[in-house]
């Protein structure tokens, strides 16, 4: 055999040998890409991302598009070839995988997790919009988190309403604790709850949920949930999207919910995209994947981009062409950019840099 065709033969073998190996060899890692965009002033899969009823509501125009991320299940392994392929990937980005998936966190943790926050991050959404809009809101004992192990996991969630405590009613997130610490360890404590996702719903049905108690540090009695104050709303407002969890959506919700409740079309007919948590007085917060959301926008045929203040830098390190960065860092300030894009002021908005 010529010795070029055989070098040829060996590099050939060499090189499937290492294509099998690297794909045999598992890496700690994730892969997170673009994910779809979705207007919340439309409809998504044929139904009205934001439904209100029972108020008076106007007509909309143009976009104020959620963004999202898609990542790499937390059971998925990623193989070598994989890493490398997706990281020389213009459009995708190759992250830890602890990243997104904290060390013990199972598949099933982590999905229930995105839920509950984006649960939280709907009913913030809400609060601030109509607290814009003096539209007075009232309040409830939820339940604001759960230990993880504790004996409350997997039986009542974040957003969880607590009516009652072994048939006391309870008003106050104080209530909670005083009802279960009347038991002693072991015993069963029964909470009357409706689930968070009925929560706002005319006439949600309640369920009862039985939990053994267990014995915390100076032996009183717990279940392992945290009650905090919740919200009730004078009329329902109902946020479907499936498949998407965690808290980023929370001030493209707040916009949606403010421009169909007030006659001024917020947007003008043009194409607004954005992200960024909110809390109940209006403040925007970051989020993670920032330059896979603005890729995404982009592609969608977002014009403007609102960018939570402490994601400027990193977004504007590589902004797509013809999309224009916006800083905000409030409800208000998004508010403001949405006039000024409105009535052709762009030379006013503020821009996010990448120093």
């Amino acid at each position: 055999m010529p010795r070029r065709t055989a070098t040829l033969l060996t590099s050939t073998l060499l090189l499937i040998a290492l294509l099998c190996v690297g794909v045999l060899i598992p890496v700690p890692y994730s892969a997170m890409w673009p994910g779809p965009t979705v207007n919340t002033l439309s409809e998504n899969e044929g139904a009205p991302v934001l439904q209100i009823s029972d108020h008076r509501t106007y007509p909309v125009s143009g976009h104020l598009n959620m963004t999202t991320v898609r990542v790499t299940g937390a059971d998925y392994t990623m193989n070598l070839v994989e890493a490398i392929s997706d990281w020389l990937s213009n459009d995708h980005i190759v992250v830890p995988h602890d990243t997104l998936y904290p060390k013990g966190q199972t598949a099933q943790q982590a999905d229930q997790q995105n839920a509950e926050e984006f649960s939280q991050s709907q009913d913030s959404a809400k609060v601030a919009a109509l607290n814009k809009l003096h539209i007075p809101v009232g309040s409830q004992v939820i339940v604001g988190s759960v230990v993880k192990g504790s004996p409350a996991e997997g039986k009542l969630h974040a957003g969880d309403v607590i009516k009652a405590v072994d048939g006391t009613g309870v008003t106050q997130p104080g209530d909670v604790a005083k009802l279960v610490t009347k038991h002693r360890p072991g015993q069963d404590v029964a909470f009357t709850v409706v689930a968070a996702g009925d929560a706002g719903k005319t006439g949600a049905a309640t369920q009862s949920v039985t939990i053994k108690t267990a014995k915390a540090d100076g032996g009183r009695a717990i279940v392992g949930i945290q009650a905090v104050l919740g919200h009730t709303f004078p009329f329902p407002i109902d946020i479907k999207l499936a498949d998407v969890g965690g808290p980023s959506a929370g001030l493209m919700f707040s916009l949606g919910i403010i421009d169909k409740l007030t006659p001024n079309d917020l947007t003008g007919g043009k194409f607004v995209a954005g992200t960024g948590t909110i809390d109940d007085s209006g403040t925007v917060g970051p989020i993670g994947g920032i330059s896979m959301k603005i890729i995404g926008a982009r592609d969608a045929g977002a014009q403007y981009f609102l960018t939570p203040k402490d994601n400027c830098a990193a977004a504007a390190k590589d902004t797509p062409k013809g999309l224009r960065l916006v800083k905000v860092n409030s409800l208000d300030d998004a508010l403001n950019a949405l006039t000024d894009i409105r009535t052709g002021k762009t030379a006013d908005l503020p821009s996010c840099s990448a120093g």
